[in-house]
């Protein structure tokens, strides 16, 4: 727990990894937001996730001319998750700001959030409100990634719930108690408890570079979102396995009665081997599914720290 007195009024931590062409318009869009507010002491923490363009240079430049950008190296990309609890481990504000560098995060709301926390909020989220111009598939991908999450999650989450957040002393103080090997911080926080409440927004265009997030990536992080936040897809498996059990004894004592009372032979082939091979497809899903939990538990046993940082400048 840190002392109140030697707080920041703010901290905004900024996950970077190959935003080179965004660091310096970034910086500019957050003073003018900083002057706006009329802060007296607040510091920007760019976490650079193992950029291999110029994206840490652009930082010690600013970092040269403003006491006020401060960094962190990690020593290779550790992933968003990870990059993001970096800065919050290390932010020293009453309040902190985490927000992504390719400024699709509007600065220009950080007044909107930052006014919910002095009116007591201890958690400002924002809630991404798509326009017209977002393809219909991802539309529908991210829709069905959050109804799905919901029903298995013990604690819901809004839809469209984005990283871009605010959160108390209090809330990041609870999160450094956290150690789990995968992060999923939109499922943990809303977990947490305080007082939540969430702020639409409409996502800003690039300024530069192209998005890190692949359909292989937004898949895993799918996986790692719904398998973090419940047990549910366990029970799933077992539910469906009773229910092939049930289905192949029905089946049975058909076969039986057949057999012992009637003069028919049981015919189909082709349906027989057509089920076979949709049940061992549906065991290789819930084998997956518990290969999944498994090798989460394994990595966790190993207890290997969530990131390791190269340089920081923090003062």
């Amino acid at each position: 727990m840190q002392n109140n007195s030697a707080l920041m009024d703010l901290s905004i931590v900024i996950p970077t990894c190959n935003e080179e062409g965004n660091i310096v318009p970034m910086y500019e869009r957050l003073l003018a937001v900083m002057n706006e507010i009329q802060l007296a002491k607040f510091e920007f923490i760019f976490v650079d996730d193992g950029s291999s363009d110029h994206s840490l240079i652009r930082i010690q430049e600013l970092r040269a001319k403003d006491s006020r950008v401060k960094f962190i190296q990690l020593s290779r990309n550790f992933g968003h998750q990870n990059a993001l609890k970096a800065g919050l481990d290390h932010a020293q504000g009453a309040a902190v700001i985490s927000m992504d560098a390719d400024l699709q995060h509007p600065p220009e709301l950080i007044p909107t959030l930052y006014d919910k926390w002095k009116a007591g909020f201890e958690v400002v989220y924002t809630i991404r409100k798509d326009d017209q111009k977002v393809p219909l598939l991802k539309k529908w991908t991210s829709r069905g990634f959050y109804r799905l999450t919901n029903k298995l999650a013990e604690i819901p989450m809004e839809e469209g719930t984005a990283d871009f957040r605010l959160l108390d002393r209090k809330v990041v103080d609870a999160l450094q108690k956290y150690t789990e090997s995968h992060l999923f911080l939109r499922g943990i926080i809303p977990s947490l408890g305080f007082k939540q409440i969430g702020i639409p927004y409409t996502p800003h265009a690039r300024v530069s570079g192209k998005t890190k997030y692949s359909f292989s990536k937004m898949l895993n992080f799918a996986l790692t979102g719904i398998t973090s936040s419940s047990a549910k897809p366990l029970y799933f498996s077992i539910y469906t396995g009773l229910f092939f059990a049930l289905l192949a004894f029905l089946y049975g004592l058909y076969a039986i009665y057949v057999a012992a009372f009637t003069s028919e032979a049981i015919t189909g082939w082709t349906s027989i081997i057509a089920s076979i091979l949709f049940i061992g497809g549906i065991q290789l899903i819930m084998i997956g599914i518990l290969g999944i939990y498994l090798g989460k538990l394994f990595i966790q046993s190993k207890n290997r720290p969530l990131y390791l940082i190269t340089e920081k400048e923090l003062d």
